[in-house]
């Protein structure tokens, strides 16, 4: 199976870039990637065992990332000022959220099940309680419970990793942008499991991707304000999935996740940090087909 090229959906003034993956069929699932990083961070061996499952699979960038707009610079370049900040600069939560199901009408997928990893994880839970009528169910991913801002997100950070990679300094330019990548994809490998150091710098190597290094972006992505209703009100089936040894998120995030969805099922991994390892994949793609089974 081969992704389609790119093909871009249109919310307002904005262009999100989204693909699909060819010979997938069945149920509709959009994948929602994680802080001013591109879709193609998805592994394709996941995305295939998810069409395996009896999905047809998509994925897409979210605003400020990957080939999607890139919105104006703001005041706001620092991530974790923007991220304990009452007031976006750039753009809402909700306006995210309305980049997603843009790319749902250009599928026209009428209603999808939602798999977001990190801040994905987060716009997946955000986009089931502004829309509920377009989603089916919900699989939250090393998130975020979505109703919690400012300074209630301590509770749930762990800063070695972040301050790690903030302080670290790379050349610019392409090699720059594979060096920051692949720091990003060793600081959140799962340390239950083997990094292998060639195959991720293939990867890298060949999507080459400057989200890891965009600050500003990341500050426009996560300083996004959300103004709709509270966790508590979801009420589509949701799975909740979380590294037991995340480096960046604490698993009291996914308990909290889980806590206030009515019927939630929380999924812990250990030895998993903030990334999907291979091994797991058939089993993810498994939960996920029993969730939407559920439907």
């Amino acid at each position: 199976m081969t992704w389609s090229g790119t093909r871009y959906a249109h919310n307002g003034s904005v262009d999100v870039a989204y693909d699909a993956l060819g010979g997938s069929r069945g149920a509709p699932l959009l994948l929602v990637m994680g802080l001013a990083t591109a879709r193609f961070w998805w592994p394709d061996g996941l995305c295939e065992a998810f069409a395996d499952a009896g999905f047809a699979v998509a994925r897409y960038d979210q605003r400020d990332a990957g080939e999607s707009t890139r919105m104006p610079d703001t005041a706001t370049t620092n991530p974790f000022k923007a991220l304990f900040g009452r007031r976006g600069d750039a753009y809402t939560s909700e306006d995210m959220t309305d980049d997603a199901v843009a790319v749902l009408d250009a599928l026209g997928w009428d209603r999808a099940h939602v798999f977001g990893h990190s801040l994905g994880g987060v716009i997946a839970q955000r986009l089931a309680l502004r829309h509920p009528d377009r989603v089916l169910s919900v699989t939250s991913s090393a998130a975020l419970p979505s109703d919690v801002s400012g300074l209630r997100v301590l509770r749930y950070l762990r800063f070695g990793l972040p301050a790690r990679l903030a302080r670290a300094r790379f050349p610019e330019g392409r090699e720059g942008d594979i060096e920051a990548s692949l720091a990003v994809w060793r600081g959140i490998a799962s340390p239950g499991y083997p990094f292998d150091e060639a195959a991720a710098r293939a990867w890298v190597e060949a999507q080459v991707d400057s989200g890891p290094r965009d600050t500003r972006a990341q500050s426009r992505q996560i300083g996004a304000q959300w103004h709709g209703p509270p966790l508590r009100e979801l009420r589509r089936p949701t799975l909740v999935l979380h590294g037991e040894q995340d480096p960046l998120l604490r698993v009291a995030a996914a308990r909290a996740t889980a806590r206030a969805i009515a019927g939630a099922r929380l999924v812990t991994f250990p030895g998993v940090g903030h990334d999907l390892p291979a091994a797991l994949w058939r089993a993810v793609a498994r939960e996920v087909g029993d969730l939407a089974a559920s439907e």
